[in-house]
């Protein structure tokens, strides 16, 4: 005759000074995954929290997120006595449907990115790209092993550095050789239609009023990419007053550099 054990469950908080984006959200994930008695994780990153609902040894699970190097601290651990229910359908189609929104503007920027010699439209749309990396993960984190997430965070991480360094080396040639001023007003039209893509992703992402971390980071990572949409509207207009490339690759330059930086996180999910 089989005995059922009902295990306390515990409530965990800690602090994580370093935690800032998707990135480390996946990270750690990742990390916790190994260990069973985990019941759920929910991340505050606006705040740098984590709570960990756990029936786990915390000093296991404190453990486990000091080796990411990422600043924590456990702060308390009580037992639990909130409903840790989620509702992960509706999360679910929420990420698709913010992923499929940034899939669809990253093909149409980087496409009248080279069509307009827009370095300023082909690295927002690089930056749309590593953005939907992030989305796909986490949804293909649901019924995948972690190995194999790992293998394909890598890969989307050396594909994405890769293509901003390509990008970086045109931008350095049409710095030193000559080129034909970018189309402003393509810049200026494809940039505007993306960033009305962006702030419907914020928009549904604002109403779901969902506290998970993978809800939360996308906020934060949609509210960067409608400063950058404006940025290149921006450029776009300084193209057409001065007459001039040097506004657009001076913009494709930094988004580049955010290209790289986001890349590089997303290359920690593979160790």
């Amino acid at each position: 005759m089989e005995i059922k054990v009902n295990l306390k469950v515990f409530k965990s908080e800690f602090n994580i000074t370093k935690m800032d984006c998707p990135s480390e959200e996946q990270l750690i994930r990742m990390k916790l995954s190994d260990i069973e008695g985990i019941e759920k994780l929910v991340f505050d990153i606006p705040k740098r929290k984590l709570f960990v609902f756990h029936n786990a040894d915390v000093n296991i699970i404190n453990k486990s997120i000091e080796e990411l190097k990422l600043d924590s601290k456990l702060i308390s651990s009580i037992q639990n006595e909130e409903n840790i229910s989620s509702n992960e359908k509706s999360e679910t189609i929420l990420l698709w449907s913010v992923l499929v929104i940034n899939f669809f503007f990253f093909v149409l920027e980087i496409t009248y990115g080279f069509i307009s010699r827009s370095m300023g439209l082909v690295a927002d749309s690089l930056d749309m790209f590593a953005d939907s990396i992030v989305y796909a993960l986490s949804l293909y984190a649901i019924g995948h092993a972690v190995a194999k997430k790992k293998q394909i965070a890598k890969i989307s991480g050396y594909l994405q550095i890769l293509l901003a360094i390509l990008g970086l080396l045109e931008v350095i040639k049409r710095f030193l050789g000559y080129e034909e001023v970018p189309v402003f007003q393509t810049m200026v039209v494809i940039s505007s239609l993306a960033l009305i893509g962006n702030a419907t992703s914020l928009i549904l992402l604002q109403k779901s009023k969902s506290k998970e971390a993978h809800i939360q980071a996308s906020l934060i990572f949609t509210s960067n990419d409608v400063l950058i949409n404006i940025g290149v509207i921006a450029a776009g207009i300084m193209v057409y007053f001065f007459n001039s490339k040097w506004p657009d690759l001076i913009t494709g330059t930094i988004v580049f550099g955010f290209v790289i930086i986001g890349a590089l996180r997303i290359l920690k999910l593979s160790k």
